[in-house]
């Protein structure tokens, strides 16, 4: 099976963004440690949105699937019930050619 790329927009309430930000700031070590993991970059707009970006690169699905099981993920994730003002905008890819 083929890399999978991930573009996540992550969309914080402005009153839970430093929150969202540091819990996501808090995982970036253990997450590129994982096994699978090729790339996990945490990025913010320069133009004042308050929207984080995730760019990910995995092995392949079983590597993201496995990431997604991690106790510390799902505590980010369960958090995203309050913090965030709508969902996570996914955009999964693969290299075309």
């Amino acid at each position: 099976m083929a890399e999978l790329d991930i573009f996540a927009t992550i969309h914080p309430k402005p009153e839970h963004r430093g929150q969202a930000l540091a819990a996501i700031e808090s995982i970036l070590e253990a997450t590129r440690a994982e096994r699978g993991c090729l790339r996990f970059e945490l990025n913010v707009g320069d133009d004042g949105d308050p929207a984080l970006y995730l760019v990910e690169r995995w092995t392949d699905d079983h590597a993201l699937d496995a990431h997604y099981a991690m106790d510390y993920i799902a505590e980010v994730f369960a958090s995203y019930d309050t913090w965030l003002s709508r969902p996570v905008d996914v955009v999964r890819m693969r290299r075309h050619a």
